[in-house]
């Protein structure tokens, strides 16, 4: 149900913490630093932390060239580090680091060592249930999902997703904080992959599938759900904006929590990570793009949002 209606918008300023400088991590940086929020970003890749304000820079060119917005001065109000005792102030914190159980893992012991009491620990997890993350802190009620979309300063909805054992004043702060951010919410129940990508995963595995079998090209494949279903963009676009690692990695998720083979990676969307093909970032995936659109500098798998 989309919940931020009934949210009263969060102006306060609060400090925020974010966990993972690469596109997602940036790009949520950028939406609470936008907002008036101090952000400190916290990153243990010095490669990407130092590219991280240039990223930031080209989000907020972005945001004011599509939206007509001008965020102020946003990015005077984000700080890069690698160490993670600078989110000791956070109220608020954004997990975007690596769709990978051993890492995430270790983050939420550290930031349950780390954060205050009363710090919301949300996660932009785009499988891992939300039980689970909590289940590595010692406060499984302050454990949330903020599930943003890519990429985050030009997306108005973000998929919510409450565990059994996240409180009701974490979801309301939580609600509070995002319409403050001009987002809506739509909020969902937990489980692998939540709503978005246990759907979307599946279906961007069976059109990596179709091409491979042969019955169409990625660019039929896209055209179908384009033209006969009026989506805007098809499953191998999608993939390829969302990047092929990321794709993988959460499939890899997702297959250790339900069980299911059906989302273990075809042959295709495997090989195509092996080559270094992992959508626009690189410059080709399903298809290819003119030139890269990131400057990350991380290896395929090194940032793993949806």
């Amino acid at each position: 149900m989309v919940e931020s209606k009934d949210s009263e918008p969060n102006t306060a300023r609060i400090p925020v913490g974010v966990v993972g400088a690469g596109t997602m991590g940036a790009g949520v940086a950028q939406c609470f630093a936008a907002a008036g929020h101090p952000v400190v970003v916290v990153d243990p890749d010095a490669a990407a932390r130092a590219s991280g304000p240039e990223r930031l820079r080209a989000g907020i060119r972005a945001a004011r060239l599509l939206r007509r917005q001008d965020p102020g001065p946003a990015e005077e109000r984000v700080s890069w580090t690698a160490d993670m005792t600078a989110l000791s102030d956070a109220l608020f914190v954004v997990d975007c680091a690596p769709e990978r159980l051993p890492v995430k893992a270790e983050i939420f012991r550290a930031l349950d060592r780390i954060c205050p009491a009363e710090a919301v620990f949300a996660s932009c997890t785009s499988a891992i249930p939300v039980a689970h993350l909590g289940s590595c802190t010692d406060r499984p009620a302050n454990v949330i999902g903020t599930h943003f979309m890519n990429p985050a300063p030009l997306k108005d909805t973000v998929e919510v997703a409450t565990a059994t054992s996240t409180g009701a004043d974490t979801l309301r702060r939580t609600l509070g904080v995002l319409a403050g951010l001009g987002k809506k919410a739509i909020v969902v129940g937990d489980g692998p992959g939540f709503v978005s990508n246990r759907v979307l995963m599946l279906t961007v595995n069976e059109a990596a599938a179709v091409v491979e079998a042969g019955t169409a090209d990625a660019d039929t494949v896209d055209r179908v759900f384009k033209d006969c279903f009026g989506h805007a963009t098809g499953p191998l676009r999608t993939a390829d904006l969302i990047g092929l690692d990321t794709v993988v990695d959460t499939l890899a998720v997702l297959r250790e929590f339900t069980g299911d083979d059906r989302f273990r990676p075809t042959p295709l969307l495997s090989k195509l990570v092996a080559d270094g093909s992992t959508g626009r970032k690189t410059g080709r995936g399903f298809h290819s793009y003119p030139s890269p659109k990131s400057t990350d500098p991380r290896p395929a798998g090194a940032d793993s949002h949806v």
